[in-house]
């Protein structure tokens, strides 16, 4: 590494935005839901479609975007990306004020940040392949979790002050004005980025669109551990719905204490991200990845036994502590092995793929556990997908690997 691991200008300009970014984002968290509520009077069926429907059509959207981003400079496709979002969201408190808001016009923003997030993450990948050597990955994909968590920690409590204060839309203002940021802090990085490879067809090809799944697949080490991302978020976040109606409706938590439940486990996550570097390099790589891996998945099925009062505040705080500190040693561990053994020319279309299949099995997993949780009741739905996790561990990679590019697949 680099001698006190400066990463240059541009990757200063790069990580400011994405900070920029991510906090908008989590003041903005449970925004739509609100607005949906409160302004639109929606249901508990139309706030679920809004968060499940919202993001599968957004995937589904962002499918034939990775390969046409493999083939655009990144860069470009960055500031456009932040725009679309900002402008998307910038319809929202328009239409609030003017009071024609309606529950189809914060559906297809919902769409449209979605898919654009997909597809900025899919850009942002490749192009920090581009920006930095290989021995700096892991040192830039842990400052960008790090961000993540604090983010985490402050944007919820803010955006909380600012919905009593202003209203629901306000956050959504925030949201938008912070990809604007993004947007110009990333046309502020300078230098040249090289052209991306020119294709051999001009058009797009049905089979285009499957690229980074083939790719993904016909890799024996990254094959496991999509396997194992898809279903170990999907599951996590499949019970936090379920989570939320065990402590705000029979267990009587008040809704500061739900949210100071997750709001002070995140900063596991900030310590987690500081540790993922130094633990590779007394560790190694695979060592981490698997044992960090492994151990995340052994925190969920405690939230089964919660019961009230403080003890179950603690309970809670306890169990998503030990968890999100494992996911901040994961994280950056897995996304630099991922990077490491994509080629330069596949890497947008790899991590589309990647994030596509990340939101739809959340979204299902999610409306699979609401299910069960009408069925069975929430404590047995949370302890059916705690048992699923533990069994998580078996899709990581078995063995360690020469990390390289992985096969070619035409």
């Amino acid at each position: 590494m680099k001698s006190g691991h400066r990463l240059g200008r541009s990757f200063g300009w790069l990580w400011g935005a994405y900070g920029t970014s991510a906090l908008g984002t989590w003041l903005a968290f449970g925004a739509f839901p609100l607005i949906a509520i409160q302004a639109l009077h929606a249901g508990p069926a139309e706030v679920a479609a809004l968060a499940s429907a919202g993001a599968m059509v957004g995937a589904a959207v962002a499918v034939p975007l990775g390969p046409w981003v493999e083939f655009r400079r990144k860069r470009t496709v960055l500031i456009t990306m932040d725009l679309v979002r900002c402008a998307a969201l910038l319809t929202l408190p328009a239409a609030y004020v003017l009071g024609v808001l309606t529950f189809l016009q914060l559906l297809l923003v919902s769409i449209v940040v979605a898919a654009a997030d997909i597809t900025f993450r899919a850009a942002s990948g490749a192009y920090l392949k581009t920006l930095l050597p290989a021995e700096d990955l892991l040192v830039a994909n842990a400052r960008f979790e790090s961000t993540t968590w604090t983010a985490t920690v402050v944007g919820p409590p803010l955006g909380g002050v600012a919905i009593g204060l202003l209203g629901p839309v306000a956050t959504v203002v925030a949201d938008a004005v912070s990809h604007l940021l993004s947007a110009l802090g990333i046309r502020a990085m300078g230098g040249h980025e090289p052209p991306p490879e020119r294709r051999e067809a001009t058009r797009m090809r049905v089979a285009d669109l499957f690229d980074g799944w083939r790719f993904i697949l016909a890799d024996t080490a990254l094959r496991p551990l999509f396997f194992n991302t898809a279903l170990f978020n999907g599951l996590v976040m499949a019970t936090q719905p379920l989570l939320a109606v065990l402590m705000l409706g029979s267990l009587g938590f008040a809704p500061w204490q739900y949210g100071l439940a997750f709001a002070v486990p995140a900063i596991g996550g900030l310590l987690g991200s500081r540790l993922a570097r130094p633990l590779v390099t007394r560790f190694g790589q695979h060592q981490v990845l698997v044992v960090s891996g492994a151990l995340r998945a052994l925190w969920p099925i405690g939230l089964a036994f919660l019961g009230p009062g403080l003890a179950g505040l603690l309970l809670v705080m306890g169990v998503e502590f030990g968890l999100v500190f494992c996911c901040g040693v994961f994280n950056p561990v897995y996304a630099t092995y991922r990077l490491e053994r994509t080629p330069a020319d596949r890497v947008a279309r790899t991590l589309s793929a990647w994030a596509v299949t990340a939101k739809a099995s959340t979204a299902l997993l999610t409306a699979l556990g609401g299910l069960l949780g009408v069925l069975l009741g929430p404590r047995t739905a949370i302890g059916l997908a705690g048992v699923l996790l533990l069994a998580t561990p078996l899709l990581l990679p078995a063995r360690e690997r020469v990390v390289k590019p992985g096969p070619k697949v035409p």
